[in-house]
């Protein structure tokens, strides 16, 4: 690990905007170390790195200001554990439909990823979806003004789709992204798969 080889990984969450606050509450609460990530330096001392959601167009415009998209994206190619959900899903998909004119991701997730597939704020949802990958019961999934994934390479693994067959959670290698919220509906499983990532790296 590039930080810490205790039981206590160096966690950093992306914290240019978006609901950053809730997931370093959530891997808090699992015992990791966890601190916002603003700067390019500071990625050198992580152990995994979590991109929250928000609003995608923001979050890259942002990312690229503050000079952390480049060296990110490399450390991600490299081998750094990441998780992203809703807008994070789309920070790190290599291509947007529906993206805003110039709107540019991290491009270490071999997916294409429809931005607000599902509607405005209003037509938020939430469902239980079966996901064996990760335990018996259904994850409880928030959507929020959530992308989906229209297309994935033959390295994704598919974790979870909804009725329609629609994909909404994936992972490729070190790399974990959902479509909805597991942070604000209270479901760890996810932060614990990211987690047991960054310990088996």
């Amino acid at each position: 690990m590039a930080g810490s080889p205790t039981a206590h990984p160096r966690i950093g969450v992306l914290a240019l905007q978006g609901d950053f606050r809730e997931h370093i509450a959530s891997l808090t609460e699992l015992g990791a170390d966890v601190v916002p990530l603003r700067r390019p330096e500071e990625i050198a001392s992580l152990d995994g790195v979590v991109v929250p959601g928000g609003e995608s167009s923001v979050m890259d415009k942002l990312s690229r200001a503050f000079g952390v998209a480049e060296p990110l994206a490399e450390a991600i190619r490299g081998g750094l554990p990441t998780y992203g959900t809703c807008a994070g899903m789309i920070m790190l998909s290599s291509r947007i439909a529906a993206g805003i004119p110039g709107q540019q991701t991290l491009d270490v997730l071999d997916t294409t990823v429809r931005r607000n597939a599902f509607g405005s704020q209003n037509d938020s949802f939430e469902i239980d979806i079966p996901m064996p990958e990760l335990g018996e019961a259904p994850v409880h999934a928030v959507f929020i003004r959530a992308p989906v994934v229209e297309e994935h390479g033959p390295g994704v693994e598919v974790l979870g789709a909804l009725p329609d067959g629609q994909v909404v959670a994936v992972q490729q290698g070190n790399v974990i992204a959902s479509a909805f919220h597991p942070e604000v509906a209270g479901e760890d499983r996810f932060h614990r798969r990211f987690l047991d990532l960054v310990h088996a790296s």
